[in-house]
């Protein structure tokens, strides 16, 4: 147990601190499989959700929300039951619950990181339905400069002169593709600018309230649920959501069934895959895996959903954005 503490917590001189702080932890073989694992299963999502919003016009985004977290809450309590997983790093960190399967101190202590995650899914599921994908995931690169911000204002990390540019490259690029596009919305631009911001806010929570709890990956996403879940359940019931999911007309559609059912599958793989890798590498990293499958994002969301008129600058802006991402990987790949 003292060699796994000593390999999660490595003791370093005060000199070797204040370089790893302003450079950030170099990438590990691990920490690539985490960022891929991400992107993956992040693109499989949008495509999903926004199947169901777009394609069904399914009207409760909540709704989806709840759902996926009452999917990830049964599947996790059943593999703790099954003892397949853990939701602590610590043996000692345990409790008699049945019901929290935590302790009630540590739950108290995630409280913060939940409720950024609440407001996180809400506003990321609401940015998705007025705005085309490809526009979509070019404004959502803009995350990265909030996440710098609200990452220096936890934990006073802060990034290399190579890490710096590589952002501004993202966010120029972002500028330029919004720059002549000809779907835009202002109220859509602005919902997306605000999952940004729950988003830099949810990912430095992660690194900085995460790795003190000494609750693993899955215990973590555990607390998300019966935080969130019950306050979910309760404001889609006083909205009318609920309502408005029994009287819709595709419910019992196959298409639409199983367009749900592979949202809640992919929502429980890209939360296990923001944990993870967000506390092996860094909540930066996080937002940069964001920027680098918006390339496959993209491609796929004009065959299928289309909405983006053909825009040359709309192009280079995408490229400059795929640009910069690529640069900010190989920087922390070769631990600029």
């Amino acid at each position: 147990m003292d060699a796994e503490s000593n390999q999660k917590l490595p003791v370093s001189s005060s000199s070797q601190s204040q370089e790893r702080l302003k450079k950030g932890p170099k990438m590990t073989r691990k920490g690539a499989y985490a960022a891929i694992s991400y992107m993956a299963s992040a693109v499989l999502l949008i495509m999903f959700n926004k199947a169901a919003l777009s394609s069904y016009n399914f009207p409760s985004t909540n709704v989806i929300t709840l759902f996926q977290m009452l999917s990830s809450c049964t599947l996790l309590y059943a593999m703790k039951c099954w003892k397949i997983i853990s939701f602590t790093t610590e043996p000692q960190i345990t409790t008699n619950n049945p019901v929290t399967l935590v302790p009630f101190k540590t739950l108290v202590h995630t409280l913060p990181l939940a409720i950024s995650y609440l407001l996180y899914m809400l506003v990321t599921m609401a940015s998705v339905r007025g705005i085309n994908v490809p526009m979509y995931t070019t404004l959502r690169r803009t995350t990265v400069a909030f996440t710098m911000i609200v990452e220096y204002i936890l934990t006073r990390q802060k990034h290399s002169y190579p890490v710096v540019g590589s952002v501004g490259i993202i966010i120029l690029g972002a500028v330029v593709a919004g720059a002549r596009d000809l779907s835009f919305d202002a109220y859509s631009y602005g919902v997306v600018f605000v999952a940004n911001i729950c988003t830099a806010i949810y990912l430095a929570s992660i690194a900085h309230i995460g790795k003190s709890s000494g609750l693993s990956t899955f215990g973590l996403m555990w607390c998300n649920g019966i935080i969130c879940g019950p306050i979910l359940l309760f404001w889609t019931s006083i909205s009318g959501e609920l309502g408005r999911m029994i009287n819709f007309p595709y419910l019992f559609s196959h298409g639409f069934q199983a367009v749900m059912l592979f949202s809640c599958v992919m929502a429980f793989s890209i939360n296990y895959c923001v944990f993870w890798n967000t506390t092996l590498n860094s909540a930066l990293t996080q937002t940069i895996c964001g920027n680098l499958k918006d390339l496959f994002t993209v491609g796929l969301g004009w065959l299928l959903f289309g909405g983006l008129p053909f825009d040359l600058l709309n192009v280079a802006g995408q490229s400059l954005g795929f640009l910069g991402s690529c640069l900010y990987a190989y920087c922390k790949l070769r631990g600029k």
